[in-house]
């Protein structure tokens, strides 16, 4: 698999956020009654048939929701600083620092994937490639939850979550396209969830798709 150019970049800015993201309480469920709806059907579908790995799982947030929901779930992020946050947070709950594009999945191996709004950073070949490879790991009926903000557009960004001397780029999909990206994956789209723009944030899209019989 190709290996984005601003591979090192993204995990240094991820690394240089990774405090002030936990600390401004970024990505909780609490007040996102739909989002903790959607991972709750996921993990009554996911949860008997194997384990789930959540791919960019940042400070554990969504790891940890999900096993506190029955699901035997590990996280693992490029970023060793939000490794270390997850890992603080969450004691009992397994984190490592991995690339999505580098994750040695065997066939067959997970009930369920997750790429939470967390490879919006990979450019776009890169991303259907690293689905590819989730889809390849699913077992049969296993499911893949993956969040992109909407648009065709991608955003350098030079500063996040109140930090300077960020350097990543934000690829926005439009929905059919990354309907297509799964579907070229050899998945089956279940449902497809879309949220109006907010304040400043764009519109978000949210897709989960399955591993169908063959």
């Amino acid at each position: 698999m190709r290996q984005p150019d601003d591979l090192a970049d993204v995990r240094a800015s991820y690394d240089r956020v990774a405090d002030a993201y936990v600390a401004m309480g970024a990505g909780l469920l609490g007040p996102e009654p739909w989002l903790r709806a959607a991972l709750a059907a996921f993990t009554e579908h996911v949860a008997p048939l194997g384990p789930v790995l959540d791919v960019g799982c940042g400070p554990g947030t969504t790891t940890a929701h999900l096993a506190s929901l029955g699901v035997d779930v590990r996280g693992v992020d490029l970023s060793s600083g939000m490794v270390g946050h997850a890992r603080r947070l969450h004691p009992g709950l397994s984190f490592e620092v991995a690339s999505a594009t580098d994750l040695r999945l065997a066939d067959a191996s997970l009930g369920g994937a997750l790429g939470w709004w967390s490879l919006v950073n990979l450019p776009r070949d890169v991303l259907a490639a690293v689905v590819a490879d989730l889809a390849r790991a699913l077992v049969t009926g296993g499911q893949l939850l993956l969040g992109a903000h909407v648009g065709d557009e991608d955003v350098p960004r030079t500063s996040a979550y109140g930090v300077d001397g960020v350097r990543w780029t934000t690829h926005r999909w439009l929905p059919d396209a990354l309907v297509d990206v799964v579907v070229s994956a050899g998945l089956e789209l279940v449902t497809e969830l879309r949220f109006p723009a907010r304040g400043s944030q764009p519109p978000q899209v949210l897709l989960c798709a399955q591993r169908p019989q063959r």
